[in-house]
């Protein structure tokens, strides 16, 4: 069953309303791909150059920029050979390798926002605490973390699809999904059942986030009851918290429109609007995200212009 499995090849119909604008949309996803690779870089190289910016906010927002370039691997390289190819198609292990490549990179992204919220709780709530709380190990650890549990999230519920018996090999997407493949399946209905490895790593999964969720929501009730008596601690939640806060509606938006593909992607909702909503979470993040960053957060804003600055002299 795995040689057999090994040689398939799916067939991504997502594209069926964009071929006859090709070069068009090859044009402007290279030039795209480029400025998220190129804002990445800069922010990258900046935090990493620069021992003043050697700090857990810092360090974690460095991690967030490596995350977009290593999810938005997973998907323009392959999007951008498809729309010069004749035939948009993907063996089943590059199906799984984008599956793994994607979906952790949303999960990383959750991790490490919930890792900033909590950051930003210690050094605003408890700022004497600070420096032997958010120490250097504690710091590696928690970055590690956020790579490692959701990689292994991603491969545990990977891990048990490859043993299904697939009766179809069209995914309606332009990229690859763990749940289009299910469904390709057989035996459609089997992997519904709570006795499925698969189900049983999804149960797992969403319990996870639901905590994650519920821990973000609790340090941000701490962090507004902490900046409404002091007026300094309200200029550090500007500075530093409402960038988190735009990040993180940023990424839950855009995992909810995925969520929203999979609910109703098969229905009669136009290609188009099927192949935003798939994409949106792969493409705003990556480019959102250094962006927002690199403009409010002054020491990352003045480093950028004095380069510049630098540059024209």
């Amino acid at each position: 069953m795995e040689n057999v499995t090994s040689q398939i090849e799916f067939t991504l119909s997502g594209f069926s309303e964009i071929l006859d604008y090709k070069l068009t949309f090859f044009c402007l996803t290279l030039l795209f791909y480029c400025v998220i690779i190129m804002v990445n870089v800069v922010v990258i190289v900046i935090i990493t150059m620069d021992r003043n910016l050697h700090k857990p906010m810092y360090i974690f927002l460095c991690s967030l920029c490596v995350n977009g370039l290593f999810g938005t691997a997973g998907f323009y390289p392959k999007f951008l050979s498809d729309l010069l190819s004749h035939h948009q198609v993907i063996s089943y292990t590059g199906c799984m390798i984008q599956v793994l490549v994607i979906y952790s990179t949303v999960c990383i992204d959750i991790c490490l926002l919930a890792v900033m919220a909590y950051d930003r709780y210690v050094a605003i709530c408890r700022p004497l605490e600070y420096h032997s709380v958010m120490t250097r190990h504690r710091v590696a650890q928690l970055v590690s973390l956020s790579w490692l549990v959701p990689l292994g999230f991603v491969s545990a519920g990977i891990i048990p699809s490859s043993s299904l018996k697939l009766c179809g090999s069209h995914i309606q997407k332009l990229y690859c999904a763990p749940w289009l493949v299910v469904k390709l399946s057989c035996a459609p209905t089997s992997w519904m059942t709570s006795t499925t490895p698969t189900n049983v790593v999804a149960y797992v999964v969403i319990l996870f986030y639901i905590f994650l969720g519920i821990f973000i929501v609790f340090t941000y009730v701490q962090l507004i009851r902490s900046c409404l008596l002091s007026l300094e601690n309200r200029g550090k939640f500007m500075r530093n918290c409402v960038p988190h806060l735009m990040a993180l509606f940023n990424v839950i938006i855009a995992f909810l429109f995925d969520v929203m593909f999979m609910r109703y992607g098969s229905s009669d909702l136009p290609q188009s609007l099927q192949n935003f909503l798939s994409t949106e979470m792969i493409i705003v993040p990556p480019i959102v995200n250094p962006v927002m960053y690199g403009i409010t957060l002054t020491q990352i804003r003045n480093k950028i212009l004095l380069s510049c600055l630098k540059k024209k002299r």
